[in-house]
């Protein structure tokens, strides 16, 4: 069974195995694009940002990576409490661990034995950039989009992900102030390892859902 949590808008390791995601790339200058770039031209000829500015911040979004959000994956699978406020508050419990997400809100959904989640952003790329870093080209391709929501399984399949028969596919739909991120399963034979060790086996795919946790 399959089911969708749909929100409306307002507005690496990529698999082999999943290159028919990347066929269907954005290359186009999209309408949210215009808009950036005519109001970042705007502010910069009103003196209100400068060109440097500019660049410092896109350097330092594209410095973000998978790690921070593989730091709270890692917590939770350790500290049951953290765990909980993690599910009950995503964007707080980033803030413990001293991870800003900034205004947006962080939701977190936990995989199961029962199951599994997987995120989608149905009109644009919403993604959690803060813990994640730069979405990847698949995750932005309309091939994505609609194929996640339309038929999930086969698209897991494709990443090499499968998901039994009897445990549930939701998929999520980030919208423009809410993200989600995906608390994968901890890994069996992993009772040993220390947190910065159980850090290294979560994947930016793992808490996209179109993979799983590494094993040790």
């Amino acid at each position: 069974m399959s089911s969708l949590d749909h929100h409306d808008h307002d507005h690496d390791h990529a698999h082999d195995h999943a290159r028919t995601l990347r066929k269907d790339q954005d290359d186009t200058i999209t309408h949210y694009r215009a808009m950036e770039i005519a109001v970042r031209e705007l502010l910069i000829e009103k003196g209100i940002i400068t060109p440097d500015g500019v660049r410092r911040a896109v350097e330092f979004m594209d410095g973000r990576n998978p790690e921070y959000g593989a730091r709270m994956v890692a917590r939770a699978w350790v500290d049951p409490a953290y765990k909980l406020r993690m599910l009950k508050d995503g964007s707080a419990a980033a803030a413990e661990l001293g991870l800003d997400v900034g205004p947006l809100k962080l939701v977190v959904v936990e995989n199961t034995p029962t199951l599994h989640n997987m995120i989608v952003c149905t009109l644009c790329s919403c993604y959690p950039r803060n813990l994640l870093g730069l979405p990847p080209d698949w995750y932005k391709s309309r091939n994505y989009r609609s194929r996640a929501v339309n038929e999930p399984r086969v698209v897991l399949r494709e990443f090499g992900t499968v998901i039994p028969d009897d445990v549930e596919v939701r998929v999520h739909d980030s919208t423009a102030d809410m993200r989600y991120l995906v608390l994968p399963r901890r890994p069996a034979g992993t009772e040993t390892l220390d947190e910065a060790a159980l850090a290294r086996l979560v994947t930016r795919d793992s808490m996209v859902g179109v993979a799983l946790a590494d094993t040790p």
